[in-house]
Formats: structure tokens, C-alpha cells, sequence
């Protein structure tokens, strides 16, 4: 089987998630210095004035940034510390009962306290339900053209794996223009993602990014059915090893730099040998001719992974009009990889998150 493989990452995920994390933790920290004054006030309790030092002494430790450790002590403080204190004090003293609970009701899921959070998930979720509903609907066209396995599935963003080869489809001979056909969607499909979370960006409760990643791996695998997972999965060593490789790539820097390759508004193109990426050169400079991709191209080397070296690499900007959003005109694209325009693609699909 030949294998595809492609990448939507959100960009930064983990410092996004930091950046979320924190300010709604330092806004659960205020209402409970609040609500444990209240109760100061009415009552002496050395517990309770323990209590607001240590949460005080915590909004200076987050002030500016928060570790995982920090995140991990934090919770172990409101879950042992913190919430069975509660609990016992709006058991003993039935007046707090009001007060405790509209606590409670802030720090949920739906509450004040959590607002940066729910914000990026709701944005997570529309930036990868869009693009899965998109390659959904790409997939549709390209199985039209000669049947492959596909399988998507959600990490930070979206991952995608693609097989195609005669053992897919044993009744139907096997040409490698299919395999050419399917590149080229492959390319052109990623400019098209590109340029949809682009457009989300405005609609979205908390801005985010996408990075667009494929790795060119020009050679059959030896992949097989397992039916206890309802999946095909990869076998031998040397198989494996170009799943090990999918892993380690996502956030490669460019050699000798601290810059990542995968970068918003691009196109990432990992491969070993110049002669692996050789057809995509071609298809790039189609989609440059159709004024999907800039003029401007990148030849890079990587640095090195575990287990990984000579990894090299290209880089393609996806073009945009002046203001930085979609074009009006979609470019007509690849219309060997699907068969109707490109942009009645994107355009009915946009139209549904209007």
C-alpha cells in the first residue's frame, strides 16, 4: 500500500491552553479569598485566615505564568484543601449555604471561572469539526476517483492516514496516477484547509491558528485489517518505523535554529530522498501557476530526532488576498484530484457556520 499522511495542528496548543488556564484559575483563586472574608468576618477561625494567605500566596506564584506542576499542586489544593472545607462549613453553619454554592457554580464548567477555558474548547471544537466535516467531503469525491482507505482522527487538531493500492480494491486495476491523482488532492486539499481556518479566525471565541503538515513517504508498507478494532494498522519494522516518524515530526525545528517548520498559513512537506518529493514539486508549481500557493518556496534541512536524521523538507505559503482572508474567486484548484471546483467546496461548507 502507499501511504498519505497529513497534519492541522493548532498552533502553540500547549501555551494556549496555559494562556486559558491561568486566568481563570486567578479568577477561582479572587472569588474564594472573597467568600472566605465573609465568612473571617462573622467568624474567628485560624483555618480560614490559613486558607486565604495560602490562596493569596498562589495568585503571586501564577501572576505571570503557570507550570504543569504548579497546575497539578494548585487542584490538589482546592480538591483536599479547599472543597471538603467547604463542604463542612456550609454543613455546620446552614446561613453560608447561599454563598458556598454560587461559589460552586462559578468554578463550574458553565461559570465565570471558567471562561478562557470553555472559550479555546468551543474553538477547538469548531476549528476541528469544520475541518473533519471538510475532508469528509473531500473524501467523498476522491473515492469517486478509485477507492482508498482513509481514517481521520483528532489529536490538538486533525490527523488524517490514506492508503491506496490494488489490494484495497483487488476487482479494479491499480494504476500509479491514481496515486499521482490522490498527491495532488492531498496538496490541494491542505491549501483549501488552510484558507477555511483563516476565514474561521474572526468567528471564532478565541483566536487560534493552524499549522498544515504532510509527510512524503514515497514507498509501499505492509499494512493489514484488524478486525477487533475495526482498523487497518501497520506491520513489520520497517513500517513501523514510518509510524514512528508521523509521531516525532509535528513540532521538528528547522536545523541549527530555535524556529519550528510548521508555521500558520504554510504548507510543511517532510520527506528523506529529493526523488520522494519530486511529484509534489510538480503539483506545487501547478497550484502556484492556479494562484493557490505564492511564488515563494522553502528548501530546508532538519535537525535531528531520536531514531531520526536526514530529514528534509519544503515550505509553501498559501496565497491570500490583501486584507488576509479567503478570496472572494476560489481558484478552481486540482480538477484531476476532485471533480467540482474546489471553491463550491469551501463555500458550502462556510456557509453553514454563517
Amino acid at each position: 500500500m502507499y501511504p498519505l499522511y497529513g497534519a492541522v495542528d493548532i498552533r502553540n496548543s500547549t501555551m494556549e491552553r496555559n494562556n486559558a488556564l491561568r486566568p481563570d484559575l486567578q479568577s477561582q483563586l479572587e472569588l474564594l479569598i472573597k467568600l472566605l472574608e465573609q465568612f473571617r468576618g462573622e467568624r474567628e477561625l485560624g483555618l480560614i485566615n490559613e486558607m486565604i494567605f495560602k490562596s493569596r500566596k498562589w495568585l503571586g506564584q501564577i501572576a505571570e505564568f503557570i507550570s504543569s506542576d504548579d497546575e497539578f499542586r494548585l487542584n490538589i489544593f482546592f480538591e483536599e484543601e479547599v472543597t471538603p472545607f467547604l463542604l463542612h462549613f456550609r454543613q455546620m453553619h446552614p446561613n453560608t449555604k447561599d454563598a458556598i454554592n454560587d461559589y460552586f457554580i462559578a468554578i463550574g464548567p458553565s461559570g465565570i471561572a471558567y471562561t478562557n477555558r470553555r472559550a479555546l474548547e468551543e474553538s477547538l471544537q469548531m476549528l476541528n469539526r469544520s475541518i473533519g466535516n471538510l475532508l469528509e467531503q473531500m473524501n467523498v469525491e476522491i473515492q469517486g476517483t478509485y477507492p482508498c482507505y482513509f481514517e481521520k482522527y483528532r489529536s490538538d487538531g486533525i490527523e488524517y492516514d490514506i492508503y491506496i493500492g490494488q489490494s484495497i480494491t483487488p476487482d479494479r486495476e491499480f494504476h500509479p496516477l491514481f496515486l499521482k491523482n490522490l498527491r495532488l488532492w492531498q496538496l490541494n486539499s491542505m491549501a483549501i484547509i488552510t484558507k477555511l481556518t483563516r476565514a474561521l479566525e474572526t468567528e471564532l471565541p478565541r483566536k487560534l491558528e493552524t499549522t498544515q503538515l504532510i509527510f512524503v513517504h514515497s514507498n509501499t508498507i505492509d499494512i493489514s485489517f484488524r478486525s477487533d478494532e475495526h482498523r487497518f494498522d501497520v506491520e513489520g519494522a520497517y513500517n513501523i518505523r514510518y509510524e514512528m516518524i508521523k509521531k516525532r515530526i509535528d513540532k521538528v525545528l528547522i536545523r541549527n535554529t530555535n524556529e519550528r517548520l510548521t508555521q500558520p498559513g504554510k504548507i510543511a512537506l517532510v520527506y528523506f530522498q529529493q526523488k520522494d518529493v519530486e511529484e509534489y514539486l510538480s503539483h506545487i508549481q501547478y497550484l502556484q501557476d492556479q494562484e493557490i500557493l505564492t511564488d515563494d518556496i522553502e528548501y530546508l534541512e532538519l535537525e535531528e530526532l531520536q531514531g531520526v536524521s536526514g530529514l528534509k523538507a519544503i515550505r509553501v505559503s498559501v496565497r491570500f488576498d490583501e486584507d488576509g482572508e479567503q478570496q472572494q474567486q476560489t481558484p478552481m484548484g486540482a480538477k484531476a484530484a476532485i471533480e467540482r471546483p474546489n471553491g463550491a467546496i469551501v463555500a458550502s461548507h462556510m456557509q453553514s457556520h454563517n
